[in-house]
């Protein structure tokens, strides 16, 4: 058995199964869970469509670099989306298509980690844990970097000691982030770029919730903008990971693709050949479509700015909260014991929310996520609404 297992971490959903079981909620009351990051609204039937067509291309194996189609929709999608130069992004080079963000971050980890070099993967502070678990299962240590309110609830990388940094070969950053809903400028992505020049590593980052934001007038921007508007030209040593999950409500799709520097990309393909990771085909006609249409992320977009809109008003005048900069999560001040909290409304209200303190580890200015929850404005409109409104009863008839 690989001795690396036994340094993985409970998962965040299954410490919350643990804290709620035996917790008896009100059976009046239907159960609203927002908890887990998981899209609700209705896929777009022309992408249903594709997929139903794509039942033909079932005959054949499908080549892990994916068909020149998914590829080419792709990279004009970034092209289009963050306004990079028409023809800089190759599809033959410089994307990929993986089976969703989560294991292509994993296995991304698992392709450029030299475990033989004392390797760090930093990750910020709270997180979405498949960081974490791919750097100690590729025998790499974290190292977190705390993102809290003093920092814009980005990660400090000025706090990082250069010592750390020498030895560090990914670093992963999240924008717009989990759980947080910072967006990272593009200062802030220049800077990481500058580091990993400096110490020679890797700047791998998760923008799946990147078409998730409240100002049409003002959309997250990317690594790979950043590092061409710096003179970065082929990408060097960037990688960004996108996801139809979010931008189109299909996560059982599990559909994304990673993009960026070429020889990187390279060495990934290679990896990911062996590891078995190629999409089904009907699955990438269907994504293809999926990245050449806009106007349906642009009505998933309002959805969750309506959400926000709903939502703020009945929790504001209770508790410490904040509309996010983008994704679709609420980081909400719990002023306590956020199991506490939890347990206590899921008891009271049939609510589900995720501590923060599960999402975070902790260091030595303490685990900067507790004292929070993560509240996921994912179910629909009306179930937001009910579920806010519960949130201000439960605590108004709480004890001072």
């Amino acid at each position: 058995m690989n001795p690396r297992l036994g340094s993985l971490h409970t998962y965040p959903f299954e410490k919350l199964s643990r804290l709620l079981a035996g917790a008896a909620a009100p059976a009046h009351l239907p159960p609203i869970p927002l908890s887990i990051g998981e899209p609700q609204h209705e896929p777009p039937a022309f992408v249903l469509e594709a997929l139903r067509q794509g039942v033909t291309r079932l005959g054949a194996y499908p080549l892990t670099a994916g068909t020149l189609e998914l590829r080419s929709s792709a990279a004009r999608w970034l092209e289009r989306r963050f306004t990079l130069r028409a023809g800089s992004v190759d599809p033959a080079t410089m994307v990929l298509p993986v089976n969703g963000t989560r294991e292509a971050l994993f296995s991304l980890v698992q392709t450029v980690v030299d475990p033989s070099d004392s390797p760090v993967v930093i990750t910020p502070n709270p997180f979405y844990q498949i960081y974490e678990g791919a750097a100690l299962l590729s025998g790499a240590t974290p190292f977190y970097v705390n993102a809290t309110a003093a920092t814009g609830f980005a990660p400090d990388l000025e706090s990082i000691p250069a010592a750390v940094l020498d030895r560090t070969q990914v670093l992963f950053l999240c924008s717009p982030g989990n759980p947080t809903g910072a967006v990272l400028r593009p200062g802030y992505l220049a800077r990481a770029l500058d580091l990993a020049e400096r110490h020679d590593f890797i700047v791998a980052a998760d923008e799946c919730y990147a078409e998730i934001y409240p100002d049409e007038a003002h959309p997250p921007p990317s690594l790979l903008e950043v590092a061409q508007a710096t003179g970065r030209d082929s990408f060097q040593r960037c990688i960004v990971f996108h996801s139809l999950s979010k931008r189109s409500s299909v996560p059982g799709l599990r559909s994304g693709f990673v993009a960026g520097d070429p020889q990187l990309l390279r060495q990934f393909l290679l990896y990911r050949t062996y590891q078995g990771g190629a999409m089904s085909p009907m699955v990438q006609a269907a994504s293809a479509v999926a990245w050449d249409d806009d106007a349906h992320v642009r009505v998933n977009r309002a959805l969750y700015r309506e959400k926000f809109a709903r939502v703020l008003p009945i929790l504001s005048p209770v508790l410490n909260v904040r509309a996010p900069e983008g994704a679709f999560y609420l980081w909400v001040d719990v002023a306590g014991d956020d199991e506490r909290f939890t347990r206590e409304l899921y008891r009271a209200q049939n609510v589900t929310v995720l501590p923060g303190s599960y999402l975070g580890r902790t260091t030595a200015a303490g685990n900067p996520g507790a004292g929070h929850v993560r509240v996921s404005l994912t179910a629909t409109v009306a179930d937001c609404v009910a579920a806010a409104t519960r949130i201000r009863d439960f605590l108004e008839s709480r004890p001072a």
